[in-house]
Formats: C-alpha cells, structure tokens, sequence
C-alpha cells in the first residue's frame, strides 16, 4: 500500500521515489543516477550501473532541481559534485535509446518510414505507434493521423529519425504492436518529459501523445 492507503499497481513494476519531487512512480518514468569513483554523479539511463541508485523523475524541472539545489549530496549522505552538462547529457542519452530502439525494431520488421508505407500502416490498423519529426512540415505531417487506441511520438528531430532508420533524415514513421514497440514508446515518454519546456525550444517539443 501507498502512504495514501492506495495500492500499489505491480503491473508497472516496482517503484522509486524521485528525490525532487519527493513522488513515488515505477521505475520507467524516473532517470537513476549513482556516484562515481571520482564523487561525481553519473547519470544510469540503462539502470545497470553498480553503486546505489538516486531517482529523478524524467522530467527538465526537476532533474535541474536536482542539479542545482544540492540533491543528490543530500541523497547520496556524502558531498557529490554535478556536471554542469548533466541535465543535456541525459537528454542526448535517452535520445540514443530511443533511436537504438527504434533502429532494433526497424532491423526486425516491425517499423517502416516513408510517407506512403507509413499511410498503408495506419490504414490497415497494422501500426500501434506514429512518429514524426519535431521539425518536420506541420503540414505534412497533419495528413496522417495517430492510430485508434495507439500512440504519437512526435519529439525526435528529422536528423535523430534517419539515424534510427539509417537514412539521412526521416519524417513519418510508424511501429508495428509488439516487439519492441512498448519499449520505444517508454523510452520516448521520458525523453518528452525531458525536452519539454527546455532549452531546446519548439523545434524540439513534440505533440502531446494521445
């Protein structure tokens, strides 16, 4: 049971509590961090890093909080020095695990792009994820809508789209169910929490899912 007499829903697994907010959520939706050999606070986006874990919920307000207001010293129970980059740093490293994703998935059949392919997706219902380029046409990219029950990612840049889809840039892409699609769409929910009302500005915010 929660504090609050509510029951824990295992079905998201196990929880953390997010040492900004001071609001417990499953792990998926928080960035681990833990203290290297040299006192320095690293950030474990894959969460396999040795050492004890402090959690921020994948979120820019409250992973500069924690930067800035001396968090993770007082997590940690010892004096830890920040990076003054560690707010950008984990943006471009779940950025890479969103793309890596959705490069395994594509290597697998289950993601295509392309404006056409993407359109014969959606409609035969064959796509549970659209994803389009934070940068690309608004105009294009209101031609295809978000599948029935589905989900949008709309929150990586054409540039980091080609990556994943091994092209030079990309606009529309789509995920099949399965596979890695649940995955992908985790990874990129965070990624959103990180972007938003950040620096990188409207280019980089994406639609919000639906």
């Amino acid at each position: 049971m929660t504090r609050g007499g509510r029951t824990k829903d295992r079905a998201d697994g196990s929880e953390r509590k997010c040492i900004a907010t001071g609001e417990t959520q499953p792990k998926f939706g928080l960035i681990r961090f833990v203290v290297g050999p040299d006192a320095q606070v690293v950030p474990d986006v894959l969460g396999k890093l040795p050492g004890r874990g402090m959690w921020v919920s994948a979120d820019r307000v409250a992973l500069k909080k924690a930067a800035s207001k001396g968090l993770f010293s007082r997590a940690a129970k010892q004096k830890v020095s920040v990076p003054e980059d560690l707010v950008s740093e984990v943006e471009k490293q779940v950025a890479r695990r969103v793309v890596d994703l959705i490069s395994m998935a594509r290597k697998s059949g289950e993601a295509v792009t392309g404006y056409e392919k993407v359109k014969d997706w959606l409609a035969k219902d064959y796509a549970e994820v659209l994803i389009q380029a934070s940068d690309g046409s608004g105009r294009g990219k209101s031609k295809l809508s978000t599948p029935y029950g589905g989900h949008y990612i709309g929150w990586l840049t054409a540039d980091e789209l080609g990556l994943a889809f091994g092209r030079q840039t990309v606009i529309h892409g789509a995920l099949a169910s399965g596979g890695l699609t649940h995955r992908v769409v985790e990874e990129a929910q965070r990624l959103k929490g990180i972007r938003e009302n950040g620096a990188a500005g409207a280019a980089q915010k994406g639609k919000t899912a639906r």
